[in-house]
C-alpha cells in the first residue's frame, strides 16, 4: 500500500503559525507618539524688548506764594494755556487781626510809652544841639586866637575835637527822635485796629506771573484765603517737553544704547516712533505682582520731532507700550523656541525623519520671545517637534497632530 507524504500539511501549519505570530507582533507593537510640530522657516527677525512706560514732562514749574498773604481766587484751571508773564494769581496783605480788651489796653500803654520816649528823645536832641552850637562858637574863637599866635595848636585841636564830638552827639540824638517817632506811629496803627478786616481796595497787591509759556498741569489752591510763603498754588509745564520713562529690567537695559529706535503703541492711537535719549546710570528695586524683587533701570525715550503731541491728545502721565528695537534682519533661519531643550549641556531639537524623532544639536543666535535664530544644525523646511514630552526619545515613532 502506498503512503501519502505529510510535508504539505506540515507546511500549512507552519505558515499559519507564522501568520499568527506576525499578527500578534503587529498588535503588540507601540503606537506612534502624538506630537505637535513646526517647520524651520526663513524670514524677517526682530530682536526687541517690550515694556510699559509712562509719559512725563521733562521740566515743570511749581509756582508758589512768595510771601505770606491773602490769596485771591485762582481762576485758571487745569489744562488752561498761559503765556510767559501772564498773571497767574494775586496776593494782598493779610487781614488785620481783631483786638480783645486786654490787647487794646496793652496797645494803649505802648502808645503812651512811645510818646514819652519821643518827648525824652526830643529833649535830648535840644540839649545836644545847644551843646553843638556852643562847641562851634568855642572852636571859632580859638581858631581866631590861633591865627594871631595867642594859643597853641594843641589847644585848637582840643576844641576841634570837642566840636566834632558834639556834632556826633547831636546826630545820634536826631536818630533817636526818628526811632521814637516810628514807635509812636506803629503803636497808633496797632491801636487803630478795632476788628479783623481785609485791606482796603486801594492797597497794593502782589501779582505773581507765569515764568514760562505752557499749560496748567495742577491747581493746588483755587479758593481765596490766607497762604504762607512757599505754599504751592499751580504747576505749569509745556507739552513740547513731553517724554516717556520706561523702567526696564537691568538685564534688558544693558543691551540698549542712546539713539536706538523705539516703537510706541498701546496709547490709544496709531503706532508712533521715538528713540532712546538717556539710560539712567543707577537702578532701583521694585517688587513685581508675583512678589519678586526686580532690579529696574529708568530709560528715557523722546518722541519723534515731527509729531504734534498736542494734536494727538497725549499728556503727562499717559500709559504707552514701548518696543525697543535692538536688532533686525531679513532672511533669518528661525525656529519656535518651544522646540529647544538642553541635552548634555547643548541646545538640542527633535527632527522628524521618516516618522521618527531624531535628536540633533543646533547652534543658536539671538532669541526673542517665541522665536530663536538658528546659526547651524538645521535647514529650511525641516519638521521639528515642539513641546517634546517624556515619551519622545531618539528613534521613537511619532505622529503629528493636526
Amino acid at each position: 500500500m502506498k503512503t501519502r507524504p505529510t510535508w504539505p500539511r506540515h507546511l500549512a501549519w507552519a505558515t499559519l503559525g507564522l501568520g499568527l505570530l506576525g499578527l500578534l507582533g503587529w498588535a503588540l507593537r507601540p503606537s506612534p507618539v502624538p506630537v505637535s510640530a513646526a517647520r524651520v522657516t526663513v524670514g524677517p527677525f526682530v530682536d526687541s524688548v517690550v515694556e510699559e512706560g509712562r509719559t512725563r514732562l521733562r521740566d515743570t514749574w511749581n509756582v508758589s506764594a512768595p510771601i505770606d498773604g491773602y490769596l485771591q481766587r485762582v481762576v485758571l484751571e487745569e489744562g488752561d494755556s498761559v503765556e510767559q508773564g501772564q498773571t497767574l494769581f494775586q496776593l494782598e496783605p493779610s487781614p488785620a487781626p481783631a483786638l480783645d480788651v486786654r490787647t487794646r489796653q496793652q496797645a494803649e500803654d505802648k502808645l503812651q510809652a512811645a510818646q514819652a520816649r519821643l518827648q525824652a528823645a526830643q529833649a535830648n536832641l535840644d540839649t545836644a544841639r545847644a551843646d553843638q552850637r556852643f562847641a562851634e562858637a568855642e572852636y571859632e574863637r580859638y581858631r581866631q586866637l590861633h591865627q594871631r599866635n595867642l594859643i597853641s595848636t594843641a589847644e585848637l585841636e582840643q576844641r576841634q575835637n570837642q566840636r566834632d564830638r558834639q556834632r556826633a552827639v547831636a546826630s545820634s540824638a536826631a536818630s533817636g527822635v526818628e526811632v521814637a517817632r516810628f514807635e509812636v506811629e506803629s503803636a497808633r496803627a496797632l491801636l487803630a485796629v478795632a476788628s479783623g478786616q481785609r485791606s482796603e481796595p486801594d492797597q497794593p497787591q502782589l501779582r505773581v506771573r507765569a515764568p514760562v509759556t505752557g499749560l496748567v498741569l495742577s491747581r493746588y489752591r483755587c479758593c481765596e484765603g490766607s497762604v504762607a510763603a512757599g505754599d504751592p498754588i499751580l504747576e505749569l509745564g509745556s507739552l513740547d517737553d513731553l517724554e516717556i520713562q520706561v523702567d526696564l529690567l537691568s538685564m534688558d537695559a544693558v543691551r540698549l544704547r542712546p539713539g536706538m529706535a523705539v516703537n510706541l503703541t498701546g496709547w490709544g492711537g496709531e503706532p508712533l516712533s521715538g528713540e532712546v535719549r538717556r539710560i539712567a546710570p543707577s537702578g532701583f528695586t521694585r517688587t513685581s505682582a508675583l512678589g519678586v524683587d526686580e532690579q529696574r533701570v529708568p530709560v528715557i525715550v523722546d518722541f519723534a520731532r515731527e509729531l504734534d503731541l498736542a494734536a494727538l491728545g497725549l499728556g503727562s502721565g499717559f500709559r504707552v507700550d514701548a518696543e525697543f528695537l535692538i536688532w533686525s534682519a531679513d532672511d533669518i533661519l528661525q525656529i519656535p523656541t518651544s522646540a529647544l531643550f538642553r541635552h548634555q549641556g547643548e541646545w538640542t531639537v527633535y527632527v522628524i525623519e521618516e516618522q521618527r524623532a531624531r535628536r540633533r544639536q543646533v547652534e543658536l543666535g539671538r532669541r526673542h520671545g517665541l522665536v530663536s535664530q538658528v546659526l547651524a544644525g538645521l535647514a529650511e523646511g525641516e519638521m521639528l517637534i515642539t513641546h517634546p514630552g517624556e515619551r519622545v526619545a531618539e528613534g521613537v515613532r511619532v505622529r503629528v497632530d493636526e
